[in-house]
């Protein structure tokens, strides 16, 4: 361990070793004095990262034209304005017609 000399004005002693994380759980889980359950949660910690994952990756076709095209097409597409939609057929009706079979549904005090 390093300490500071007060005679000397200066730091003396050995250097401390620096691990990464994955050094540290390695030697937790590897030290055979460490309890069972240290041990155990120390390798299932490391687990992660000393065996990669095994994961699918999608392969897509764009009809001859590369991503970056089929990106701006999709870029445009989207900045343009949509279609209007033509208006449905309006209904006549007469307001007063709504309030009779309403009435059933009204609280009552």
């Amino acid at each position: 361990m390093k300490r500071f000399n007060l005679e000397t004005q200066a730091w003396e002693g050995e250097e401390e070793q620096t691990l990464t994380s994955l050094e540290y759980l390695q030697s937790i889980y590897r030290d055979v004095d460490q309890p069972q359950s240290a041990r155990i949660k120390a390798a299932i910690e490391a687990l992660a990262y000393e065996n990669p994952k095994v994961s699918a990756i999608a392969y897509g076709h764009f009809n001859g034209q590369s991503y970056a095209e089929a990106l701006e097409r999709a870029i445009k597409r989207s900045q343009s304005p949509l279609p209007l939609l033509a208006p449905g057929p309006t209904i006549e009706h007469d307001p007063a017609e709504l309030r009779g079979p309403l009435t059933r549904f009204e609280r009552r005090f």
